[in-house]
């Protein structure tokens, strides 16, 4: 067992971090809102910590679930930064969606400490933080991802090195840009079931089944079929990922027509005041068009 520290708990890292204590790692756990932190402490015992750099200190492995580039670089090289007091070859996990550039940025300034880094993004969604089943794409040396492999497989489904340093990153680019193809399909089937005057439900039951199946029909398509979008990945979070998506298309030559335009539909959605709204809300925006 390990000794770790958690850098933030939102609806992704509280579950994940609860998942390391239940597997009886030493856990501190840090979160910029305290409150959420005594929350933790109160339900899964462990430790917290009033900054990144008392969470980290003295930890071999350091787990990061922030929001974006700027306060991945807060809890990094801030401030009271974990990387002030990290000891030489203890590692950073940061399971945070960023950018590639900052990925490689933290992991440069790691590395003049001594400090390993591992950039590993997840997939499946709050359910799957809660349930452990995660999937996790990495970036990083073959020696810092085999190390830390085995503490991520406390929230992991499937855990795999994609490639060097930001390739986890790439990875997880790649998992939104079909995410979002896929939910925009599946919200024009939807409503265009409902404006032929068939029952959605019945639908879903067959073609789930075929070669339309996917885990967003699977998983959304009952509550989309009744208009509710109050839990999930939020809105908001998305046009973020998909705009780190665009962005390094611009930089790498790839063509996102499809990702492009959705960006703009997730944009339409914020205008009605859906940022918080899961992402499969894109059938409320057709509904909205009549």
């Amino acid at each position: 067992m390990a000794k770790l520290a958690f850098l933030g708990l939102g609806v992704m890292g509280f579950p994940m971090a609860g998942h390391l204590a239940a597997k009886g790692h030493d856990v501190t756990v840090y979160n910029r809102t305290a409150a959420k932190a005594e929350a933790w402490v109160a339900k899964h015992g462990g430790a917290m910590a009033a900054t990144p750099r008392a969470a980290a200190t003295g930890a071999d492995f350091v787990m990061a679930c922030v929001g974006n580039d700027d306060d991945l670089r807060a809890v990094c090289t801030g401030a009271d930064g974990a990387f002030a007091d990290m000891d030489t070859g203890a590692i950073f996990v940061d399971h945070t969606t960023v950018s590639a550039s900052v990925t490689r940025e933290m992991a440069a300034v790691a590395a003049a400490q001594g400090i390993g880094f591992v950039d590993a993004p997840v997939s499946g969604g709050q359910a799957g933080a809660e349930n452990g089943v995660l999937s996790v794409m990495c970036g990083g040396s073959e020696d810092h991802y085999a190390a830390a492999e085995p503490v991520i497989a406390a929230y992991a489904r499937i855990c795999r090195r994609i490639g060097d340093t930001g390739a986890g990153q790439m990875a997880k680019m790649c998992n939104q840009i079909a995410i979002a193809g896929l939910v925009q399909g599946l919200a024009e089937a939807l409503h265009f079931a409902e404006k032929a005057g068939l029952d959605g439900a019945k639908v879903v039951e067959v073609i789930s089944q075929g070669a339309a199946g996917s885990w967003q029909m699977t998983n959304r398509s009952p509550t989309m079929l009744a208009d509710k979008f109050d839990f999930g990945f939020a809105v908001d979070w998305m046009r973020k990922d998909l705009g780190i998506c665009l962005d390094t298309a611009d930089e790498t030559g790839a063509t996102l027509p499809v990702t492009a335009l959705v960006d703009q539909f997730y944009k339409d959605v914020q205008r009605m005041g859906g940022g918080r709204w899961d992402t499969s809300s894109l059938i409320r925006r057709l509904r909205a068009a009549g």
